[in-house]
């Protein structure tokens, strides 16, 4: 797929904007805490599948709305018409529900959840997708499965939530739906710090992350991501492989040239 621009992208189910190469993302049903739908699970995993050949965009923030982060799949227009699906219908909900963490952590850009209030189900989920978590002091995630008949394995949760605050605590969580609240979420790693502006804290975040080397920033995340499934001799030779070709990047000429000049780098992405 050839290069995109995406900063005058209009979609349906969330609000959109690109400003200084950050595109924030925000879910708009503030009134209902902002839940998912299944046209929002869609759009939005179509709007992430084309981040990774976006030319415009080099960080994402997903922010907050009206107080909170997302409310999970809603009880209405989700959960109420999967009751009456047949297994073929049911297993296509749930792949699709899948594909929007794929096409997260496959965008090629770091990702940053600025998270206020209520983050539960497939919302903490989304946080938990996102390379960053930065949260308010009102945030509160839960993983809510349970509380509905479910697993806590959804959307990739039982790989992603132990990696994240320790085989233990995420067994905790995702048997007993509790809520994490965001002094105690930071304590575990959940949050990596948390803030009374959230969301200015994720910009100025953002900012410093689009400030730097971004091409080099993708092959990060990509390792992130592959070397989850390696042993330590492989990771060793695929990060030896991956920071060859940072090398050969004229990024890397700009970062040694400063450094002599003693002037501060400017990053250009190739």
């Amino acid at each position: 797929m050839k290069p995109v621009t995406m900063a005058a992208l209009a979609p349906e189910h969330f609000l959109w904007e690109v400003t200084d190469r950050i595109a924030v993302i925000r879910l708009n049903r503030p009134e209902r805490k902002n839940p998912l739908t299944f046209e929002s699970y869609a759009e939005l995993g179509a709007c992430f599948r084309m981040l990774a050949h976006a030319s415009d965009v080099d960080v994402v923030v997903l922010a907050s709305n009206g107080g909170n982060f997302c409310s999970g799949g809603d009880v209405h227009e989700i959960i109420g018409p999967l009751v009456g699906m047949e297994m073929p219908q049911l297993l296509a909900f749930t792949r699709m529900t899948g594909e929007l963490v794929r096409a997260m952590i496959h965008c090629g850009k770091p990702v940053i959840a600025a998270v206020e209030g209520i983050c539960v189900g497939a919302g903490a989920i989304m946080a938990m997708a996102s390379d960053l978590r930065l949260a308010a002091p009102s945030a509160k995630a839960a993983f809510l499965f349970t509380k509905v008949g479910l697993a806590g394995c959804d959307m990739g949760a039982c790989a992603m939530l132990p990696r994240i605050v320790g085989q233990g605590r995420a067994a905790e969580l995702l048997y007993t739906g509790r809520v994490l609240r965001a002094e105690e979420g930071e304590r575990w790693g959940f949050w990596n710090s948390l803030h009374d502006d959230v969301f200015a804290a994720a910009m100025e975040l953002a900012r410093a992350i689009a400030a730097g080397p971004v091409w080099a920033h993708g092959i990060t995340k990509t390792q992130l991501l592959q070397e989850w499934t390696m042993g330590l001799d492989q990771a060793i030779e695929a990060e030896a492989q991956a920071q060859a070709i940072c090398m050969s990047t004229r990024d890397f000429e700009r970062a040694y040239r400063a450094f002599v000049a003693k002037e501060v780098p400017v990053f250009e992405g190739n």
